[in-house]
Parts: structure tokens; C-alpha cells; sequence
């Protein structure tokens, strides 16, 4: 098989698995809400940046593709 369709396919999977994912964080009622994360309210202004949340799926990740290495 060609490297580049290779590479599309895998590509179209991970986008997918991407797209179930965000479908199954809304269900988790913790997942973005977690201490760490930082949030600044202002009048007509909100930031929003999920620090801890990023890092915890960061370390999910890594745990995974350590495990499919080996």
C-alpha cells in the first residue's frame, strides 16, 4: 500500500477518535472544571484555559503510545 494513503487513513482515524472524544468530555462532568485550570471572568470578557485538564490527557496519551510501543 502507498505510504500516503497509509498516511490518510491514519490521519481519518485519528481525526475520528478525536471527534469521540470531545462527544464523551461533555458527558464527564469534571473534565475541564478541575483545580488548575485557569479561568479570568470579566465583564464582557472570559478566558478560559484548562491547564491541568491538558495535562492530564497529555499523560493519558503518553501512557498509551508507551504502551503500543512496546
Amino acid at each position: 500500500m502507498n505510504p500516503i494513503a497509509k498516511f490518510l487513513i491514519l490521519s481519518g482515524l485519528v481525526l475520528v477518535g478525536a471527534g469521540l472524544l470531545f462527544l464523551v468530555f461533555d458527558k464527564i462532568p469534571w473534565m475541564g472544571k478541575l483545580p488548575g485550570d485557569i479561568v479570568i471572568k470579566r465583564e464582557k470578557f472570559t478566558f478560559y484555559f484548562p491547564l491541568v485538564t491538558c495535562l492530564i490527557i497529555s499523560a493519558i496519551i503518553s501512557i498509551i503510545f508507551w504502551f503500543l510501543r512496546k
